[in-house]
């Protein structure tokens, strides 16, 4: 009578796709498999992990979905076959975890390099004790590696990544490259020497024709203020080197989350590097931008929300308009009342960019202008009733998660190439004539390493804070079309924050022309975030006027013509369907 083979998993995991001899994918599979046929065991499931950490059970799917399986008695397997321990998980909770897991499911771990088999007594202390150790050593490589980066700060060496602006990289040391030298001072004495700000500094040199050389992080040639504050805050320029103004810190109450945080106290060291400006003039524009560069708390008009700022464009530019405001004053002096108005962005040159558009518009005639529409477009009977059969529509996210995702699986091969060098690293002979050399390059590609994961996880950071914005701040649809179908007895009531969120989660943008029509409209067109409807179709389009359907005039059809009148004069309101609004 042939015996019944007892079945089991086996389950493979490197960090990269290549592995120090002996611990390969392929190695460690011909060894679990060689164990098994020596032990009459039955393979009936292969699982690999392959350039994933092993900190913690989190970015591993292979290993989720074996313990999955697990729970789902899918195979009735009475073990998992790993080649170490370390394999497994380095990170000591979540061994344990994952281990009690699989026994309260009656199964058990052999790590077959190690001699453990947790189904014997000794078998789980052991685990315990190796499991610890192996999170030890991951956190020692990882306190090594980063006190290494201090240590380097301390000697005054650039510690890896792309030169800062007005500086080249020369075997690995900063070099002044002139040819952005000057710029660099010219900034910080515009800065110093006049009361332009970083707004007016970028101002003044896109102004006078200044070009900013495009390099390898960023593509611009315009002076953006977020570039001037940049340099202003960057103590490389004095000839010293900051460390840690970022720090990678533990998200409070997780167990292996972690994100990167910009801290308000660094250490500075002497750089090795020569100075671009002086110790006195970075002092100088320092204290003026602890003086000057904070955000001013509103004093005046607390209720009052610029509800249209944003989604309102530019009708030459195309640009987005955002709040203005003109305040009066008393012949004495004393506060009288705030004036508000939208305009384009551009006019100032903002981001580098500019438009020749200087009209002001008074934001209680631009907000009256689009709630009126809102309120005709709404209580109609027909629009109510389609609305009430679409709620339950929801917000997308889906772009910005695929963002993420994308920046995830870059993070994931940095660490991945970051743990394959830490490895390299451990395994160099220290009696090599060239152990110095060879310690020093990879040291040096570690760090580069390390500074492109914390741009990574930076990103990372700013897209789950555009995510988590997305969601808390915008409405949903469903709430957003019950507010619609109650417009007239909710909205004269909110507040102006209220109205600016409902405003900005339901509108897209509006167009509007550049003067105001014969007949006094302003309005060229308004533009939905998502759909709503209308005698069984969906729009996201209102156009106004014989003017603004020229720009849809391509596209226009009797199908994609939903609309309310049927002659196209410049009184016309038309709706226009997804297809016209987003080929138009």
């Amino acid at each position: 009578m042939k015996t019944k083979k007892t079945k089991c998993y086996i389950y493979t995991r490197v960090s990269t796709a290549m592995q120090v001899d002996g611990y390969s994918l392929d190695a460690q599979k011909e060894k679990l498999k060689r164990y098994a046929d020596y032990e009459e065991m039955e393979i009936v499931g292969e699982y690999s992990d392959e350039g994933h950490s092993g900190k913690n059970i989190n970015g591993r799917p292979e290993f989720v979905r074996m313990l999955q399986d697990i729970e789902d008695c899918k195979d009735d397997v009475s073990y998992v076959l790993v080649f170490k321990l370390s394999r497994f998980g380095r990170n000591a909770a979540d061994v344990l975890n994952s281990l009690q897991l699989m026994q309260d499911f009656g199964v058990n771990l052999i790590c077959v390099e190690d001699g453990i088999n947790s189904a014997k007594e000794s078998g789980k202390l052991m685990i315990s004790i190796l499991s610890a150790v192996a999170e030890l050593e991951r956190e020692n490589i990882l306190v090594q590696t980063m006190e290494g980066r201090r240590q380097k700060a301390r000697e005054g060496k650039w510690n890896g990544g792309f030169a800062p602006y007005g500086y080249k990289l020369v075997d690995g040391s900063l070099v002044i490259a002139e040819d952005e030298a000057e710029m660099i001072r010219l900034i910080f004495d515009k800065y110093i020497h006049t009361d332009m700000g970083a707004n007016g500094v970028a101002e003044y040199l896109n102004n006078h024709g200044h070009k900013k050389k495009q390099r390898q992080n960023n593509t611009l040639t315009t002076f953006a203020p977020s570039f001037i504050k940049g340099v202003l805050d960057n103590p490389v320029y004095m000839g010293k080197l900051a460390y840690g103004r970022r720090a990678t810190e533990k998200i409070q109450g997780t167990r292996n989350e972690f994100h990167v945080v910009k801290q308000d106290e660094f250490p500075i060291y002497e750089g090795e590097h020569d100075a671009i400006i002086s110790e006195e003039d970075f002092m100088l524009a320092k204290e003026k931008r602890e003086r000057t560069g904070f955000k001013h708390e509103k004093t005046h008009s607390l209720e009052h929300e610029h509800i249209l700022s944003g989604i309102l464009k530019c009708p030459v530019c195309g640009g987005s308009m955002y709040a203005n405001v003109n305040r009066k004053k008393r012949s004495d002096g004393s506060y009288y009342k705030d004036f508000f108005y939208y305009a384009c962005k551009h006019r100032i040159k903002l981001d580098g960019h500019h438009c020749d558009y200087h009209r002001q518009w008074g934001q209680d005639k631009e907000n009256a202008a689009v709630e009126e529409t809102v309120k005709k477009m709404v209580n109609n009977p027909k629009f109510k009733a389609a609305l009430k059969a679409k709620i339950g529509a929801n917000v997308d996210a889906s772009e910005l998660k695929a963002e993420r995702e994308s920046y995830r699986k870059s993070l994931q091969q940095c660490i991945g190439a970051k743990n394959k060098l830490a490895a390299q690293i451990d395994a160099l002979d220290v009696t090599d004539n060239y152990y110095d050399r060879k310690y020093q390059d990879m040291q040096e590609r570690l760090d580069a390493l390390y500074d492109q994961m914390g741009d990574i996880e930076e990103k990372i950071e700013t897209v789950n804070k555009r995510i988590e914005n997305l969601l808390q701040e915008r409405l949903s649809a469903d709430t957003i079309y019950k507010v619609l179908i109650q417009f007239d007895k909710l909205y004269d009531n909110f507040t102006d924050l209220e109205k600016k969120k409902f405003m900005q989660s339901f509108i897209e943008e509006v167009q509007i022309y550049e003067q105001p029509k014969e007949n006094g409209r302003f309005l060229k067109s308004i533009s939905f975030a998502f759909p709503v409807y209308y005698n069984d179709k969906e729009f996201t389009t209102i156009a106004f006027g014989e003017d603004a359907l020229k720009e849809y005039a391509d596209n226009l059809t009797k199908e994609n013509l939903v609309g309310w009148d049927k002659e196209i004069t410049d009184e016309t309101v038309v709706l226009l369907t997804k297809t016209s609004a987003s080929e138009g």
